[in-house]
């Protein structure tokens, strides 16, 4: 079952994506870089409750 998640800015910690994923085939906490408004650049991006 997909589970909607959040990404949170590592520099800004404000809360700028959502998307999905399997939770029992992918456990760990997903990272990517993303662009961030706030910032006005590409930084990475954490998963969060």
């Amino acid at each position: 079952m997909r589970e909607i998640i959040t990404l949170q800015c590592n520099d800004c910690k404000n809360r700028n994506y959502t998307t999905t994923k399997n939770r029992k085939k992918h456990s760990e906490r997903l990272e990517t870089n993303k662009f961030c408004n706030t910032c006005r650049k590409h930084t990475g991006h954490k998963e969060v409750k």
